[in-house]
C-alpha cells in the first residue's frame, strides 16, 4: 500500500490555502450557487463565461479552468466541472459517474504538487450529499506500489452547498465515514492477493472490530477457518479454500444492541483470488481475479460504515466468506460431491463456478436454527448477500447496474430507489425459482453448480443456487446483489455497494 496517499476532508468550512478549487454541479445549479460557494479570488464577471465554455452536450459533462493571479501568494486555480444534463430514469439524479470523474483529474495534479485542492459540490438536492461524497472518494483510492507513490501530497477538501447556502456542518461527519468505508473497500479490492490472502483478510475484519470498539461500540466477533469448517459442515467454503497456502474462514461480525427493532445479516463473497480451480482460467480472463473479494470488500466496509454511524435500534451482522480459489493437488474437482451447512448435496460440474458455493454456506449460516448469530431468536429480518458472482451480470444489466434478485417485492422497490439516491446503481433479474431449479439439476445430488442451459437467465439462475441454501424455515427477505460488472472500472476498485448498503438500510448520510 501506498506510504502516502491523498488526504480526503469533508468540512463545511472551505479552505482559504486551496491552490486549485473545483466547482461541480449541474449548469444551472453552478450559475446559481451562492457566493460563499465561489473562491474568493475569482472575480464575478469571470463565472458565468468559465461555466459555460465548460458545458458540454454528451454524456459526461465537461470541465474549464483558468488561472487567477493572486496579490499574496501563488496563482489560483478555479475550475468549473459541468455535470451532464441528460439523466435517464434509471440513472441517479446528482450523475455519480460523471461526477468522480471531473474532479479526478485536477485535485489529483494539485494533491501530487504537494499543494491544497478545495472540491465545492452544489448540489440540487441535499439528500444527494451522501451519493455525492461516495462518488467524489472513489476519485481517491488508496492502494498503490507505484515507486512515485511515497512521495509526499497535498489534501483535498470537499465542501457541499445547494442554492439556498452550505450544506449543515453536522452532516459532515457521516458524509466522511461514508467515504472512508468506499475507499476501505476499493483498497481491498485494488490489493493483490499475495497481499490480501484470507489471513490478511481476517485481520482487516480485525481491525474493525477494534476501531469500533475503541469508540465505545459492543462488537462481537467469530472466525472459523481451516478444517474447523470442514468439521463444521462448512463444505462449501471448506472444498472452494482447501487446495491454498493460506486457509479458508468463515468471519462474523456482530452488533447487536438491547432488545433490537430489526435485524439485518450481510453475507459476503471473498474470494481473494480465482484461478477458476481445476476449471483453470485463461490468461486474459485470469488477470483481474483479484477483484473477486468485492463483495466482501464491500460489505466489511459498509458494516463499520452502519454502525459507526448509527443503526437506530437494529442489529447487524456480517458474514465474510474468505477463500482463495487456487489450483494444486488438494483441489477439489469436477464431479466431486459436497454437502453445505444446508444439508443439501451439490455435484460439481464447474470448478470456476465457486462464489456460489461458498455463499450457500454464508447465507446457511445466517439463517440457520436454531440461529448461529449471536442475539438472534429466531432469524433475521433481512439477508442481504454481495458477490462479484456473473459474468452474465454485465450482459443482463451492464457495468455500471449491478443486478438484483429478492423474494420479495418491497425491497426489490427500495433497493432501486437506495440506488438511486446512493448513486450505486442496481436493477432487478427475474426471481422465479421453479423455472430455474431445472438447470441445476443432478442424478447423484441435490444439485450441481453450474447451469445446463447457459442461455436461460444465468445471473438469475445463480441467485436461485443461492437462494435454495437458505434454511426452510427462513420466512424473511432475501437479497441477492451481484456486482461483478460495477466493482471494478478500468483497473481500479470502485469500492461499489457501500454507498447501496447505507443507503438501503436508512444510515446517515442517507438516513430520511
Amino acid at each position: 500500500m501506498s506510504a502516502t496517499s491523498v488526504g480526503l476532508k469533508f468540512d463545511s468550512q472551505i479552505p482559504s490555502d486551496a491552490t486549485t478549487t473545483i466547482l461541480v454541479g449541474r449548469k444551472q445549479t453552478l450559475l446559481s450557487a451562492p457566493g460563499e460557494a465561489l473562491p474568493t479570488v475569482l472575480p464575478q464577471s469571470l463565472w458565468a463565461p468559465l461555466v459555460g465554455k465548460a458545458s458540454n452536450p454528451g454524456d459526461m459533462g465537461g470541465s474549464a479552468s483558468t488561472l487567477i493571479a493572486t496579490s499574496d501568494g501563488p496563482a489560483a486555480t478555479v475550475v468549473a466541472a459541468v455535470l451532464p444534463e441528460p439523466c435517464s430514469r434509471h440513472n441517479s439524479p446528482f450523475r455519480p459517474h460523471a461526477m468522480s470523474a471531473l474532479v479526478a483529474s485536477p485535485a489529483n495534479e494539485a494533491a501530487a504538487a504537494c499543494d491544497h485542492a478545495s472540491i465545492v459540490v452544489v448540489l440540487d438536492d441535499a439528500a444527494h450529499a451522501g451519493g455525492a461524497a461516495c462518488a467524489i472518494a472513489r476519485a481517491f483510492p488508496l492502494y498503490s506500489r507505484k515507486k512515485s507513490s511515497t512521495a509526499k501530497k497535498g489534501g483535498v477538501t470537499v465542501s457541499f452547498f445547494t442554492k439556498e447556502g452550505p450544506l449543515p456542518a453536522e452532516q459532515y461527519p457521516a458524509l466522511r465515514t461514508a467515504a472512508d468505508g468506499v475507499r476501505l473497500a476499493a483498497r481491498l479490492v485494488d490489493m493483490p492477493a499475495e497481499e490480501l490472502t484470507t489471513t490478511a483478510f481476517v485481520a482487516e475484519a480485525a481491525a474493525v472490530t477494534k476501531r469500533l470498539q475503541d469508540a465505545g461500540h459492543k462488537i462481537i466477533s467469530e472466525v472459523i477457518s481451516g478444517e474447523a469448517l470442514r468439521d463444521g459442515g462448512y463444505g462449501g467454503l471448506w472444498n472452494v479454500g482447501k487446495a491454498a497456502e493460506e486457509p479458508p474462514a468463515l468471519v462474523v461480525l456482530s452488533y447487536v444492541p438491547e432488545n433490537p427493532a430489526k435485524t439485518v445479516c450481510l453475507v459476503g463473497k471473498g474470494i481473494v483470488y480465482d484461478t477458476g480451480g481445476l476449471g483453470l482460467k485463461s490468461k486474459e480472463g485470469m488477470c483481474g481475479m483479484k477483484a473477486d473479494c468485492g463483495g466482501a470488500a464491500a460489505l466489511l466496509a459498509a458494516f463499520e460504515a452502519a454502525v459507526a454511524s448509527g443503526l437506530g435500534g437494529d442489529a447487524l451482522h456480517v458474514c465474510l466468506c474468505l477463500a482463495e480459489n487456487a489450483i494444486g493437488p488438494a483441489a477439489f474437482r469436477h464431479d466431486d460431491i459436497i454437502c453445505f451447512l444446508s444439508g443439501k448435496t451439490c455435484e460439481i460440474n464447474n470448478t470456476d463456478a465457486e462464489g456460489r458455493l461458498v455463499l450457500s454456506d454464508g447465507v446457511a449460516h445466517a439463517s440457520h436454527r436454531p440461529p448461529k448469530l449471536p442475539g438472534v431468536k429466531t432469524q433475521p429480518d433481512l439477508i442481504i448477500d454481495m458477490a462479484t458472482l456473473t459474468g452474465a451480470q454485465l450482459v443482463a444489466t451492464g457495468k455500471r447496474h449491478a443486478a438484483i434478485v429478492t423474494n420479495d417485492e418491497q425491497v426489490e422497490i427500495a433497493s432501486v430507489a437506495a440506488g438511486k439516491l446512493s448513486g450505486d446503481l442496481v436493477h432487478p433479474l427475474p426471481y422465479c425459482p421453479e423455472f430455474f431449479r431445472k438447470e441445476f439439476k443432478s442424478q447423484v445430488a441435490d444439485m450441481k453448480n453450474s447451469v445446463k442451459d447457459r442461455s436461460n437467465a444465468q445471473s438469475s439462475c445463480a441467485a436461485n443456487f443461492i437462494h435454495e441454501n437458505l434454511n426452510e424455515e427462513f420466512s424473511g427477505s432475501w437479497l441477492h446483489v451481484d456486482m461483478a460488472g460495477p466493482a471494478f472500472v478500468d483497473d481500479r476498485a470502485t469500492g461499489f455497494g457501500v454507498a447501496f448498503v447505507l443507503a438501503l438500510l436508512g444510515v446517515a448520510p442517507f438516513k430520511p
